[in-house]
């Protein structure tokens, strides 16, 4: 028989390049160099977005950034953070650790999905977005909007089986997944979407807003789209970024409630008894360096670093170095950056436009006041029902996250009154709330205050909270039992 010769190979020869230049991403965790916190490094060959990619996957994790120090020049990434767990510990679950490394090197791919769910889990994990029919919307916001989407999707016999919402300075931006409610599967019917869509519209437009110079708005910045699936990937953040898009497209910055621009300060000159400190953003020109230096602060809180960066890369901005770091409950951010085009911030405007957009950034999320977390079964129309009750009962909701796992909904809903003040009930009577809710077994709610805890007055008791325990409970289980008939 003749003898078959394959050419010779050396199996090292695929190593080559990485002997020669390096590895082309090295990420490693430290939790010996500091007692308090963990040290992820990353060492990557650059490329426009990958800071903003590392921020996802921490993010993604809920692990809390305490203080970073970026540096990309010679189209090379070097990046320190300290994170800390939920809990303010160091992170040392070895199978998290793994997951850090393969999510963030860049010539692994992306990591197990599997994996991905168990470690880089929220408290609204997401179904498979493949399954249902994404909506995106954005519009003037008015109170009981958000009820009246819910409705209108329930009417129009969509399953709502994920949705978030967030409203700032009067604007509005929903991502929903939805459903055909007789199927459980994704909506394709072009006719049936048009419907849908032209549904949704007519909701949205209802409302008649007055610009900030006085005139009556065209309302043209109302629109729905994105009935597709599977563009999230199931992250949280991919979510949250796309909220920052769509309240960046209708100009959310730019509005009556937002202050004029910043002025330069000293960092961390705080009023020892001052309540809350405002966001504060000012930008300096480095010539001699060729960038643009943007500086803020701001009361610290999670995702913070993950909402300006996202804003600054959406903005077509690269940032070349950064540092951040936290002091007493608030947050100090420096970005030295560039435009894609490699121009620095020239004009005046450009550079109030910034301004204002790292502003409404910082602001859109925050929402302090009343937050009610309510899980209950899952059914056709929970939604629906659920912010009909609160609407009906003078509450107004500015911010909504809703999932579903398994046969249980989940659903974190801030409020406020109908006027937009905010509700702020003692601790005795968050407690008695509970108390009063614990009778459905179906039902668990939970009210939590995002700011101190004051007295409130009677008025204000019975106003908003003295029989919504009861509310939901009765008006909840009505509208359950009615369904089951």
């Amino acid at each position: 028989m003749k003898k078959v010769c394959w050419p010779y190979f050396d199996p090292d020869f695929h190593n080559l390049p990485e002997r020669i230049y390096g590895p082309v991403c090295r990420v490693s965790l430290d939790n010996e160099t500091l007692e308090d916190c963990t040290l992820v490094k990353v060492d990557s060959v650059n490329k426009q977005g990958l800071l903003l990619e590392v921020i996802q996957v921490l993010t993604d994790m809920n692990l809390t950034i305490t203080k970073c120090f970026i540096s990309s020049d010679a189209e090379w990434f070097m990046d320190v953070f300290h994170v800390k767990d939920e809990n303010g510990n160091k992170l040392t679950d070895q199978n998290a650790i793994n997951y850090i490394q393969q999510a963030i090197g860049t010539t692994t791919g992306p990591p197990d999905s599997t994996r991905a769910n168990a470690y880089a889990s929220n408290i609204f994990e997401s179904e498979n977005h493949s399954e249902h029919t994404t909506i995106e919307m954005t519009g003037t916001d008015r109170p009981g909007l958000f009820s009246e989407i819910s409705a209108a999707l329930a009417d129009l016999q969509c399953n709502i089986v994920e949705a978030h919402a967030w409203t700032h300075n009067a604007r509005l931006a929903c991502v929903a997944q939805i459903s055909d409610q007789s199927t459980d599967a994704t909506i394709e019917d072009p006719h049936r979407l048009a419907t849908i869509e032209d549904h949704l519209i007519t909701i949205l437009r209802a409302t008649t807003s007055v610009s900030p110079c006085g005139k009556e708005a065209n309302n043209q910045e109302v629109k729905t789209t994105g009935f597709l699936g599977g563009d999230y990937q199931g992250t949280m953040t991919n979510v949250e970024r796309r909220l920052h898009q769509l309240m960046l497209s209708i100009r959310d910055f730019d509005g009556p409630n937002l202050r004029p621009a910043s002025s330069p300060r000293t960092p961390f000159a705080w009023d020892a008894e001052e309540e809350c400190r405002k966001t504060a953003v000012w930008i300096e020109s480095c010539k001699e360096k060729g960038y643009s230096m943007v500086s803020l602060e701001c009361k610290d809180r999670p995702r913070l670093m993950f909402d300006t960066v996202c804003t600054l890369t959406d903005m077509q901005y690269v940032i070349f170095h950064a540092s951040t770091h936290c002091h007493e409950g608030y947050a100090f951010q420096e970005y030295f950056i560039r435009h894609v085009d490699g121009d620095v911030l020239c004009t005046e405007s450009e550079k109030e436009r910034v301004i204002k957009c790292l502003e409404a950034a910082i602001e859109r999320r925050v929402c302090e006041g009343i937050r009610l977390e309510l899980r209950a079964d899952d059914r056709m129309g929970l939604l629906s029902d659920i912010t009909r009750v609160l609407r009906e009962n003078g509450l107004a909701v500015v911010r909504a996250d809703v999932a579903t796992q398994g046969e249980k909904s989940i659903n974190a809903f801030y409020v406020r009154d109908i006027s937009g003040n905010e509700v702020v009930p003692d601790m005795d009577f968050v407690e008695s709330m509970k108390r009063e809710l614990m009778g459905p077994s179906h039902i668990n709610l939970q009210v939590k205050n995002e700011k101190h805890l004051r007295s409130p007055s009677s008025t204000e008791k019975s106003r908003y909270f003295s029989n919504i325990g009861d509310i939901l409970k009765s008006q909840i289980g009505r509208f359950s039992f009615a369904k089951i008939k």
